[in-house]
């Protein structure tokens, strides 16, 4: 992944995932992504710079309209916070790419908060053959 990361990264965000999950899960696997790209690049990573507001279902069995609802409004960044995308570049670093509403949602977030430019890294991408 590291060749895909753009020279000109400024700050490295992995999507978040909801506290219980995380806490059931243990670990958050875009953020173990963005950890070891940050340490292989020396780009900085902020794992607590982008929240998951609410909890949201499991999306594997949805089509790309249901997912979009489902994470529409579901990621924030806090206030105090803001600062450190403004004007940035900011990577999203997400695990699985599928339909692009978790992305979406998130970067529609980042640029809320007033990142310069949001890019996209994943380490895998969901061809669907049955777009809607």
């Amino acid at each position: 992944m590291i060749k895909h990361l753009p020279c000109d990264a400024q700050i490295l965000v992995p999507v978040p995932l909801y506290r219980w999950r995380i806490w059931s899960r243990g670990y958050n696997q875009a953020g173990l992504i963005a950890a070891a790209l940050a340490k292989e690049s020396g780009v900085p990573w902020a794992r607590d710079l982008l929240e998951r507001t609410r909890s949201t279902p499991a999306l594997r069995n949805m089509a790309g309209k249901a997912r979009r609802q489902a994470v529409r409004g579901a990621f924030a960044i806090k206030k105090e916070k803001r600062a450190d995308v403004a004007g940035r570049h900011v990577v999203l670093v997400d695990d699985v790419y599928t339909s692009g509403a978790t992305t979406d949602a998130c970067v529609s977030a980042l640029r809320k908060a007033g990142a310069g430019r949001v890019s996209i890294l994943c380490w895998a991408r969901v061809i669907d053959a049955e777009p809607d």
